[in-house]
């Protein structure tokens, strides 16, 4: 090649060379991006805005907005029963379509409004878990009705009997605990020598039924370990509330408080025991120098 077009060229690219550099820092010093490089594709599941709790919730709670929080939630695992916001992130046609669906049909309930404003002031019926999604069925908004009248299950009545310390055990009874309901009641019966006496007849009437609320108490405080109430509002069918008004008639009725094992076993009315052909054993009490006999059925 001839010198003089050889040293030309180099001339040339030096001069290339150098102008790429001025260029470089005169934007800024960096590298121009790759354009295969400027739009990578973001991977991940598609998310939808879920309604769920901020801390653990106990039956009877009152909602307010700082008990709730969104959270993000996978939208191919958005149960139908859960409030969503209605929005979710940047998903394929079919998933979008889904999403949509689920967000509909789970808030209904809410008519529109803004679903952590629609939860304002509503009861907890079922315990509710920190990050748990809320729904429906685990809470009573105004307007759903009472409170009992709602945690009742199908077919159950609520009554509420007298109580006091020594007719509740001392307080340790709790809502949500089993109970018997027991009743006693003074007869006439016949004495060794004959004549009339006394007599304290204690039967159980009700076995194993669940107390909703002591007073207007339906929990317990944090830590606490017994309440002393005046009354104790327990849940019973109707044959149920027919025998205990009858009890309540006759005399005064003392709860008994039943293990928590004891949770799936008999509940109701007890039937009363035929005793034809026997008799019942008398128990003679004497307190202060009075007797008296306490009959108790086999």
């Amino acid at each position: 090649m001839n010198p003089v077009r050889l040293l030309i060229v180099l001339v040339a690219a030096v001069s290339a060379i150098g102008l790429a550099l001025v260029m470089q820092r005169a934007l800024g010093g960096k590298p121009a991006a790759a354009p295969s490089a400027i739009a990578a594709p973001v991977s991940g599941k598609p998310m939808t805005q879920v309604l769920v709790a901020k801390r653990d919730l106990a039956i009877g709670a009152r909602l307010t907005g700082e008990d709730v929080t969104w959270q993000a939630w996978p939208t191919e695992a958005v149960n139908a029963a859960f409030i969503t916001n209605g929005a979710a992130l940047p998903k394929p046609e079919g998933a979008a379509k889904a999403a949509a669906t689920v967000s509909n049909a789970a808030n209904e309930m809410i008519g529109g409004v803004d679903p952590a404003k629609a939860i304002e002031g509503a009861i907890v019926r079922d315990p509710i878990l920190t990050g748990e999604p809320i729904t429906p069925r685990k809470i009573v908004r105004g307007g759903d009705g009472g409170y009992l009248s709602v945690v009742l299950s199908p077919g159950k009545r609520a009554m509420s009997v007298p109580v006091t310390s020594e007719t509740a055990v001392g307080g340790f009874i709790l809502p949500g605990d089993r109970v018997d309901v027991l009743q006693t009641r003074e007869t006439a019966g016949r004495g060794e020598d004959g004549g009339s006496s006394k007599m304290v007849i204690a039967e159980t009437v009700l076995q194993n039924v669940r107390v909703l609320a002591l007073d207007q108490s339906t929990a317990a405080e944090k830590d606490a370990k017994s309440i002393v109430a005046a009354t104790a509002t327990i849940e019973v069918s109707p044959t149920d509330a027919e025998a205990l008004t009858r009890a309540k008639a006759t005399g005064p009725v003392t709860l008994a408080l039943r293990a928590y094992t004891d949770l799936g076993g008999p509940s109701g009315a007890v039937g009363r025991v035929e005793t034809r052909g026997q008799e019942d054993a008398v128990i003679r009490i004497n307190r202060g120098g009075q007797t008296t006999n306490v009959s108790v059925r086999p």
